[in-house]
């Protein structure tokens, strides 16, 4: 069974280098809510080093909560704000293959259906992807505007009865254990029809947590294959 295994880089968590080898599609940080030119550039350049596939990864303009608030944005401008940070990243690469929204924006996403139709027309526009949670309002839009879309499951994230992630405000709002993740991937491709996971680059533990999860996921007769 093939599997994506996709990480949030390019947010300067110092992390990059050692993460790029062990995923297959990258998640790169637009400028915004973290990172900078410097941070894109030599993100882009480890992603053709491993060959692994790149996506855009647009947030809130919030440096000092790390695009992880939510905000109160008129579509017009949502749609400026995601068409100004993927046009950034195109500028420096034309290999983008999907659009993921980061932290809040990507919460908000799945669950409105007019900031998901949003986001959908900006990642339509220029024919690519968008990742997000299976169920949300995020594919909901795709099959309207029909366009592609990748069911992503996340490992060091719990889960509500719902199919929605627990907040990171909220107890044990985490998965820490490497043994624990792999169960829960097994259940989401399962259950949920998820495609692509995620390991969240930002984490203190992400290189050993990664490299565990993988080594599992391997053991366990996934293939690692990039879904775009």
């Amino acid at each position: 069974m093939e599997i994506d295994l996709n990480a949030d880089l390019g947010e300067g968590g110092g992390r990059d280098a050692e993460l790029m080898p062990l995923i297959t599609s990258a998640n790169v940080c637009c400028g915004l809510h973290a990172g900078g030119p410097s941070e894109i550039a030599a993100t882009l350049a480890l992603a053709g080093q491993h060959g692994v596939t790149v996506g855009a990864h647009p947030g809130y303009a919030d440096r000092a909560n790390f695009g992880r608030i939510e905000q109160s944005l008129l579509p017009d401008d949502v749609a400026a704000l995601c068409l100004y940070q993927l046009g950034a990243l195109l500028a420096l690469t034309p290999k983008v293959r999907y659009v993921k929204p980061h932290g809040a924006l990507y919460n908000q996403a799945c669950r409105d259906r007019t900031l998901a139709h949003t986001v959908v027309e900006v990642a339509a526009s220029y024919d690519l992807a968008v990742v997000g949670l299976p169920g949300s309002q995020l594919e909901a839009a795709t099959k309207t505007l029909n366009s592609r879309f990748v069911p992503e499951g996340f490992a060091d994230r719990r889960y509500r009865p719902d199919g929605s992630l627990v907040p990171r405000t909220e107890p044990d709002a985490f998965v820490h254990d490497p043994a624990e993740a792999v169960s829960q991937v097994e259940w989401l491709v399962r259950a949920k029809g998820v495609r692509t996971i995620c390991v969240h680059g930002d984490n203190p533990e992400a290189v050993t947590f990664t490299r565990a999860v993988r080594a599992s996921l391997l053991a366990r007769g996934f293939t690692l294959k990039a879904f775009a």
